[in-house]
């Protein structure tokens, strides 16, 4: 049996499934392990910028310091991997799209549908735009309270977890909140991102074990 630090793996896991938050096939972890394709990206602060374009009203453009003024959110919320680890409790600060949306600073066009997250070096992450605007996706810019690390997206990724509170919420899999985020496309219709491209389900939904498609 696995303890660290006085910390009991195995009971910690038996509580937290005990209180239907232990999606079939996860298993807990007290780490928070690195799983991506490619190297990590530099960041230039002076030249990074987030695109929002697509089935908007209005393109938007935000430089990092534009960026950081926007409505800022913190959520706690539990991760599922597709790779079968989990990890609970954890607290994303950073900005929610459906804030963005409600305060008018986004305004969707009725025709969208779908929005795709394009991240560096090409990548790309699908997502019904239903789920986007969920209280549990957040474009994340901090991890209990410190700035993410470079190898899990800094200086921004897309996160999207389980709400304990808010079991009603739709949850995929970890790799649908891409890392090292650049653009969000609004879209008439659904595309397969990268992973999904490559035979992983595109809808990912973690209660549901929709790991490949």
């Amino acid at each position: 049996m696995f303890s660290f630090e006085g910390f009991d793996r195995r009971k910690e896991e038996d509580r937290i499934r005990s209180e239907g938050r232990l999606p079939p096939g996860q298993s807990l972890t007290v780490k928070f392990p690195v799983l991506h394709y490619g190297p990590v990206p530099p960041f230039n602060p002076a030249t990074w910028d987030l695109r929002v374009w697509g089935e908007v009203e209005e393109e938007k453009r935000w430089t990092w310091d534009e960026f950081n003024k926007l409505p800022r959110t913190s959520m706690k919320m539990d991760i599922h991997c597709v790779t079968r680890w989990s990890k609970v409790d954890t607290t994303w600060e950073g900005v929610s799209v459906k804030t963005l949306v409600d305060s008018g600073l986004i305004k969707i066009k009725p025709s969208a549908t779908h929005v795709m997250q394009h991240a560096e070096y090409g990548f790309t992450v699908n997502l019904p735009l239903e789920v986007v605007l969920q209280e549990n996706f957040m474009l994340a810019t901090h991890l209990d309270g410190e700035p993410i690390t470079p190898d899990h997206g800094y200086p921004l990724r897309g996160m999207v977890g389980f709400i304990p509170a808010q079991k009603d919420l739709e949850t995929p899999y970890l790799w649908k909140g891409a890392k090292w985020l650049r653009s969000l496309e609004f879209m008439p219709r659904d595309k397969r991102g990268f992973w999904e491209q490559a035979g992983y389900h595109n809808r990912a939904n973690v209660w549901r074990e929709e790991r490949f498609g």
